[in-house]
């Protein structure tokens, strides 16, 4: 074997150097944009407060764990302000957004008297 043959290269694969200071900085991670926010509006509110009702009915799973829990109480909380809201603004809404209004609450309605008879 002849001196080449012999030789090997040796990297220092390590993230510190001898003083354990970093040799380089790791690169930042980039977080992912949230998605856009739908416009702030009565219909938006209407249907947040439904979306939140589903929920707490088992309609809808967690995002995150994607398992379904129910919690009447909650439910009916959010059916109530939505019903409350509907009372408030009474005369001082679009008759789309007073349409939209009765009929998530009738759907809404409906689906906890359901979720009560199978709960029981």
């Amino acid at each position: 074997m002849t001196e080449k043959e012999k030789e090997f290269v040796v990297k220092d694969r390590r993230a510190v150097d001898e003083k354990e200071e970093l040799k380089e900085k790791p690169p930042e991670k980039k977080e992912a944009a949230p998605p856009p926010l739908p416009e702030a509006d009565f219909t938006s509110l209407i249907f947040s407060l439904s979306s939140t009702a589903l929920f707490h009915m088992g309609e809808i799973p967690d995002p995150e764990t994607g398992e379904k829990t129910i919690d009447l109480s909650l439910a009916k909380h959010a059916i109530d302000t939505v019903s409350m809201l509907q009372e408030k603004t009474a005369g001082n809404l679009t008759d789309e957004e007073q349409k939209f209004t009765e009929s998530v609450l009738a759907d809404l309605r409906w689906r906890f008297v359901k979720a009560t008879k199978q709960s029981a």
